[in-house]
């Protein structure tokens, strides 16, 4: 018995009318036809494809820079004026602490020029007897001991003299007003900027009245009301009651202040008093010191210092 009969025997046997299929035959040996697949591409073929997709995207986004070009040009350039605002911007900020450049007559020491002596005009009859009667602590009329500059009593300092010492100020600018802080004596000065005029018939007073504007990229501080009992300067040059003090305040650069004062002052001098422009520098890293007129200090100096300055030793 053959090989397949014996099979369908068994199938019958065991209750079953099923036949295998003829393929399971002993006699067939072939195997089902696997899925044909196509062809494997060659190495030319993919980079052929390969190349194509990367040149189909760079032209997508060259296409896309193309169209958005503009909306960046217009973000990312500067406009113009950029820089003359920003150049304006910072000419309208004074806040700092200012110091002045060491551009006076002796080298290495902040001058005590922004009220220069050598531009003071002729004084008038009241102006000279004033002068006369100052004695100085320093310059060619000063003599140790016989000193009675306004200092040495712990008068307040006010300006113009109070701009023209070497010591350091800070400003600060809030809406309505500038505040100017001045280390010599702690003290402060108000210039209203809100608008207002000056007053006219303001209270004689050591620091004055001050009210500023801007003109351009220049802050003009314009001042009235002083009292008579200070000089403008440490040689002893009168100011009068009389006094109308223009500052002008220009920021050159980052680093750089411009301050020029001119005092008009008919009860003192015979025209206005001109000085050439003062450069400050900014001192970021500084902080305003301490620094208090204390009277026992100063009769300690005078006692030991000042007054016994001005006795020639007694012969040996």
């Amino acid at each position: 018995m053959e090989i397949e009969e014996v099979i369908e025997a068994k199938e019958v046997e065991d209750g079953k009318n099923e036949t295998l299929p003829v393929h399971l035959c002993l006699d067939d040996f072939s195997v089902p036809p696997r899925p044909s697949l196509p062809p494997r591409p060659t190495f030319l073929l993919l980079r052929r494809k390969v190349f194509s997709l990367w040149l189909a995207a760079a032209l997508a986004v060259l296409g896309a820079n193309m169209a958005y070009a503009p909306i960046l040009a217009a973000q990312t350039s500067r406009p113009s004026g950029t820089a003359a605002t920003s150049t304006s911007a910072l000419s309208h900020d004074l806040s700092g602490v200012w110091m002045q450049y060491p551009d006076g007559n002796v080298p290495g020491v902040p001058g005590m020029n922004a009220v220069d002596n050598r531009t003071r005009p002729a004084l008038t009859p009241w102006g000279k007897a004033k002068f006369d009667a100052a004695k100085p602590l320093v310059g060619p009329r000063a003599v140790p001991g016989e000193e009675n500059n306004p200092e040495l009593r712990c008068d307040p300092d006010g300006p113009p003299k109070l701009l023209n010492l070497p010591n350091p100020f800070e400003i600060v600018q809030i809406p309505g007003r500038v505040l100017m802080f001045f280390e010599l004596g702690h003290i402060w000065r108000t210039v209203w900027t809100d608008g207002r005029p000056l007053p006219k018939d303001p209270d004689p007073s050591y620091l004055g009245y001050s009210v500023g504007k801007w003109v351009g990229d220049t802050f003009v501080v314009e001042t009235i009301g002083f009292n008579d009992k200070l000089w403008d300067d440490s040689f002893g040059n009168p100011r009068s009651d009389e006094t109308r003090l223009t500052e002008r305040y220009r920021r050159l650069n980052h680093d750089t202040l411009e301050m020029q004062i001119t005092m008009d002052d008919p009860k003192s001098y015979t025209k206005p008093w001109v000085s050439p422009p003062k450069l400050h520098k900014l001192e970021p890293g500084w902080e305003l010191a301490e620094w208090f007129c204390v009277q026992d200090e100063h009769n300690t100096y005078d006692n030991v210092v000042r007054k016994p300055a001005g006795v020639s030793p007694k012969p040996k």
